[in-house]
């Protein structure tokens, strides 16, 4: 048995005036025995916290959205290689991805190692 669930969101500013409302709708494949509403807000959080840290790396560390790389396949294959960077650095236990690519920038050795090269 699927579930369907609506999430709706509202956001303010600093001040405290309405910024934007939206509604979200999903549907779960657990049953209501195996995911209660709070289990399944838990995973949508949980979902857009792996997002947002990904996303973040990429475009603050990454500059990704002052990329000039526009066409044809360019775009999703350099999208592919800085998630396999974040992802490898991420494997080796960094915590911050800005430190570590500066750290690896001079340091060829310790790439090849993250690659098994």
């Amino acid at each position: 048995m699927l579930q369907a669930f609506r999430i709706h969101r509202e956001t303010f500013g600093l001040a405290g005036n309405p910024l934007r409302s939206e509604t979200a709708y999903g549907i779960a494949s657990l049953t209501p025995q195996q995911a209660n509403p709070a289990d399944i807000a838990a995973y949508v959080r949980g979902h857009w916290e792996i997002e947002n840290r990904s996303h973040y790396v990429r475009d603050v560390t990454f500059d990704e959205d002052r990329s000039q790389v526009r066409t044809g396949a360019a775009p999703q294959v350099m999208a592919t290689m800085r998630n396999v960077a974040i992802s490898l650095l991420r494997l080796a236990g960094w915590t911050n991805i800005a430190r570590a690519t500066e750290k690896l920038s001079r340091r060829l050795d310790q790439v090849l190692t993250l690659l098994r090269v």
